[in-house]
């Protein structure tokens, strides 16, 4: 029986929207029974394959939680029955939350699992014996790389960024306001290095810690997908005819797109106004007030984000970042990229922010893109 409800819901997850063109369907589906596993535990799917191909022993497939990738390999159970057959794995103990599966190496549907775990796995990932939905409360926020290019000597580019949720949306604060749980401290660093120099100095440093703001779309009525709103201070910490330091405020609505070729497209533009700019009155003539953020993930295999910056006197910048995941690179759990950066324009840091120089390309890797 419950072999026979595995298939008839695999069946109904092949079936295409009745808007969608049949060419735009994955060659291989995977479906669930009930769309939840649990950390630690055994976990079935049931995956149905082309017309006329062999099903083999063993699957490995990708599981993804944020910034969180893993590579698992699923091994069948039983025969397979005509183009479809249930395979099976351990769900690994330390994830939880939303965590998207698909086949390496072919053309897959992509499956959204619900992990839940025990209350000792839940504190470790959320901070709280609450919802696993629930986002860790330290989580990455702007992309973090090392990326090394050459122009007048060996540099390099390096960024790290967080954030942290204030309020615990399953207990205190957080749980009696619920929107409290919406509130994040961020801080972005990013650095350039002269590796060529005599001193192997960093040239220069931008500090960006921000309190903002964040709402996620919970209906498919409201017209945008997210909202991030708040403050932010960025300075170089240095004295003198070096400081450099803006306060704005700022607003990024989130509009995100699923693409019939599976992969994704984000348009994420923040818009700021200047607070505080007395070290650098004219930056707004270089930056603009807009920093145009696009993204497009091909399906976590290649994801290219370029942004662009326009001042009030047409002078502006152009940066954009590649990715390529590289299956055999880890960072611990997290999985690492092939990281490719481009650079054109004004101000690639604030110390020269109305200075252009020559374009940069520079390569490295990621652990956030």
């Amino acid at each position: 029986m419950r072999s026979l409800l595995l298939a008839f819901l695999a069946a109904l997850g092949a079936q295409p929207c009745l808007a969608a063109e049949k060419e735009t369907l994955p060659a291989w589906i995977i479906a669930s029974a009930d769309g939840r596993a649990t950390a630690g535990e055994r976990f079935e799917l049931i995956v149905i394959g082309p017309a006329g191909e062999a099903l083999p022993d063993e699957l490995p497939v990708r599981l993804k939680a944020g910034a969180d990738e893993r590579i698992l390999t699923l091994q069948s159970v039983g025969l397979p029955t005509q183009a479809q057959r249930v395979y099976a794995a351990d769900m690994p103990a330390n994830l939880a939350g939303p965590v998207s599966v698909e086949l390496v190496g072919r053309s897959s549907s992509v499956l959204s699992l619900l992990v839940t775990g025990k209350p000792d796995t839940l504190h470790a990932l959320t901070g709280a014996y609450g919802d696993p939905r629930v986002e860790p409360p330290l989580s990455e926020n702007d992309p973090m790389y090392f990326v090394v290019g050459a122009r007048d000597g060996w540099n390099a580019r390096f960024q790290l960024s967080f954030k942290f949720r204030l309020f615990d949306q399953a207990s205190g604060f957080g749980k009696d306001q619920p929107w409290l749980s919406g509130l994040y401290f961020g801080y972005t660093q990013n650095s350039l290095w002269e590796i060529d120099s005599d001193s192997q100095q960093l040239r220069d440093t931008s500090y960006r810690p921000s309190l903002f703001w964040r709402w996620e779309r919970a209906d498919e009525k409201t017209w945008v997908d997210g909202l991030r709103a708040g403050l932010e201070h960025e300075s170089n910490g240095k004295d003198g005819d070096r400081s450099r330091s803006v306060d704005i405020a700022f607003v990024r609505p989130e509009w995100r797109w699923k693409l019939p070729d599976g992969g994704t497209f984000e348009f994420t533009p923040k818009i700021y106004g200047y607070l505080s700019k007395e070290e650098n009155p004219d930056i707004q003539q270089y930056r603009g007030y807009v920093d145009w953020r696009f993204r497009y993930d091909a399906g976590g295999e290649w994801i290219t984000t370029p942004v662009l910056r326009v001042g009030t006197s047409g002078k502006g910048s152009l940066q954009v970042d590649v990715s390529k995941r590289i299956r055999d690179l880890k960072f611990g759990p997290v999985g690492g990229y092939l990281h490719f950066q481009y650079f054109t324009g004004y101000g690639e840091d604030i110390l020269d922010y109305n200075v252009r120089r020559p374009a940069q390309l520079r390569i490295g890797f990621a652990i956030v893109p």
